[in-house]
C-alpha cells in the first residue's frame, strides 16, 4: 500500500507517525510551505517531500506516480479530481467532526458553538464539495462542559483522528479498499471561519 501525505503541522507530522506504525509504505509527502513541521518529520524518515507551488491547491503533478492512496491530515488545499484519480483507493481526510454536521474549516469551533454534547471524527473521501464525501469510519467522544475548541482538539479529536487515520490505513493493507458510506445531506450544516467579535 505505497501512501502519500498531503498536510501539515503537528497533526500532518503525527499522522505520517500512525500511518508508518500500521506498514503503511509512504512515498511521498506533500506541504504548503518549506518550513512546514511534517516537511522535517518526513525528511528525517528519508520521504521525499514536495512544496506546493500554490498552498491552496495540489494538483496531479505533486502527487508522486504509484500512489495508491492520498491521505490528508490538516490540510487546507484542495486536491484535486486528477490528483485523486491517480490513486486507485483516491483519497481520504479527516475532519474533526460528526459528518455532515459541521462542515468547513471551523468545525470544532462550531461543536463547541452550537453546544454539542457529543463531538467525533470522520474519515471521508474527498470529492469537489468540501468536507461532502462518502464515509470511510466515523467515531464520536463526549464534549466536557465548559471545553474550549482547542482543548477539545487536543484532548479528544487529535488523538481520536490519529487512531481513525491508522484503523483505515490497517483496512486498506487487509482489504485493499475502504468503506464507503454516503452522507446524508439532510444533516448537513455548515461551520464557516468564526469571525473575531
Amino acid at each position: 500500500m505505497k501512501i502519500t501525505v498531503v498536510g501539515s503541522r503537528y497533526f500532518g507530522s503525527a499522522a505520517l507517525d500512525a500511518i508508518l506504525a500500521e506498514g503503511g509504505n509512504v512515498i511521498g509527502v506533500v506541504v504548503p510551505t518549506a518550513d512546514d513541521r511534517l516537511k522535517s518529520a518526513a525528511e528525517q524518515k528519508g520521504i521525499p517531500v514536495t512544496v506546493q507551488a500554490d498552498p491552496k491547491v495540489v494538483p496531479a503533478g505533486e502527487i508522486p506516480d504509484g500512489t495508491d492512496l492520498i491521505v490528508t491530515a490538516h490540510s487546507h488545499a484542495r486536491v484535486t479530481a486528477e490528483a485523486v484519480a491517480k490513486a486507485p483507493l483516491g483519497g481520504v481526510g479527516y475532519h474533526p467532526s460528526l459528518l455532515p454536521r459541521h462542515r468547513g474549516i471551523a468545525a470544532v469551533e462550531w461543536t463547541v458553538k452550537e453546544g454539542d454534547a457529543i463531538a467525533g471524527g470522520t474519515i471521508y473521501h474527498l470529492a469537489d464539495k468540501m468536507d461532502a464525501g462518502a464515509i470511510a469510519m466515523q467515531d464520536w467522544c463526549f464534549v466536557r462542559k465548559g471545553e474550549t475548541a482547542r482543548e477539545l482538539w487536543e484532548r479528544a479529536l487529535a488523538p481520536l483522528g490519529l487512531k481513525l487515520i491508522g484503523r483505515l490505513v490497517r483496512h486498506a493493507n487487509e482489504h485493499g479498499s475502504i468503506p464507503s458510506l454516503p452522507q446524508d445531506e439532510q444533516f448537513a450544516t455548515r461551520a464557516p471561519k468564526i469571525k473575531d467579535a
